[in-house]
């Protein structure tokens, strides 16, 4: 079975490659190429401007009869974008570049042509210098001749500089010396009026201190033994305040640890009036009866104040709420 990519074709033994017809093509053949333009230029025909690096579907061709050292010259052609006509450059690899050719002309080559014109100028003198030995003398006496003139010119062009422009050094170098001491007097009296102005504020400073002490210490010192509670001082305002003093909650809700005050004036001891049947008789019987009775009865007040006393909490909570 034979292979279905073929590499190796088959020759047969009286094959003679000299017998192919070969491909007649001409020499000036055009080929399509895709390029940009190489510098700026402008349409002869509509004034259209085409800038460097314009893409174009050019033509190119070899151009005959003409080379350079053995490099083949080609020309481009190229149609406008605006009226479409034709416009044609080659290459110019003596100077590395392109010429233009027909139907537009290039811009900002002034360098350019300044230059060529230099070299032209140069190539024929030196031509003229080669088949005429008295034209080389007189090239020469007009060249020392125009140097000497360009060594005047610069040398009157320096004293007409010194004539207008008289400038002492050394004025200026002293000027300048004595600005900077100048300065550098004002820089110290400025510290020195600083520091004087700080050490007349520190000492008004420690003065101020001083008398503020010898102040406090002419006033008279409170007499510690005049009161006994921190609390005494809230009862040294010498008008009576007619509400009551605050209560605090525990005060409230369990009472005062001493309410030995508020029981005194809660309660009031009965007088008992004189019985003419006890004063008679029984005298000895209402001694020890009294005796007898005087722990009941201090217990039986006791009971009564406690109940005051919890009628009056009741009484107080319900007015705080």
């Amino acid at each position: 079975m034979s292979e279905r990519k073929v590499l190796n074709k088959y020759y047969p033994p009286d094959f003679d490659p000299a017998k192919i017809p070969k491909l007649k093509l001409p020499k000036d053949r055009q080929y399509v190429v895709r390029l940009m333009a190489p510098f700026n230029m402008r349409c002869k025909t509509c004034g259209e401007y085409i800038y460097k690096g314009k893409k174009f579907n050019a033509r190119k061709e070899t151009v005959q009869n003409e080379s350079y050292l053995g490099l083949p010259i080609f020309r481009f052609y190229i149609k406008c974008t605006r009226c479409l006509a034709e416009i044609t450059f080659k290459t110019d690899p003596e100077n590395t570049d392109y010429t233009m050719e027909h139907g537009a002309t290039r811009n900002f080559q002034a360098e350019k042509l300044l230059e060529e014109e230099e070299k032209r100028m140069q190539k024929e003198r030196e031509e003229e210098e080669l088949n005429n030995p008295m034209k080389v003398l007189e090239n020469r006496t007009k060249d020392s001749k125009l140097e000497m003139e360009v060594l005047e010119n610069l040398q009157e062009l320096k004293e007409l500089n010194q004539r207008q422009a008289n400038v002492d050094f050394e004025a200026m170098l002293k000027q300048y010396k004595e600005l900077e001491e100048e300065q550098r007097r004002k820089e110290q009296e400025e510290d020195e009026q600083e520091m004087k102005a700080m050490l007349e504020q520190a000492q008004n400073r420690r003065l101020l201190v001083d008398s503020d002490s010898d102040e406090e210490a002419a006033k008279p010192l409170p007499n510690p033994t005049a009161r006994t509670k921190p609390t005494d001082i809230l009862q040294e305002d010498p008008q009576p305040q007619s509400k009551k003093p605050r209560t605090e909650s525990w005060e409230r809700s369990v009472g005062k640890l001493s309410t030995k005050a508020q029981l005194a004036g809660l309660v009031a001891r009965r007088k008992q009036k004189a019985d003419p049947a006890l004063d008679n008789g029984m005298e000895t019987q209402g001694t020890t009866a009294s005796t007898g009775s005087l722990p009941a009865a201090a217990a039986a007040a006791a009971t009564s104040s406690l109940g005051l006393l919890g009628a009056y909490s009741d009484s107080e909570d319900s007015t705080s709420d």
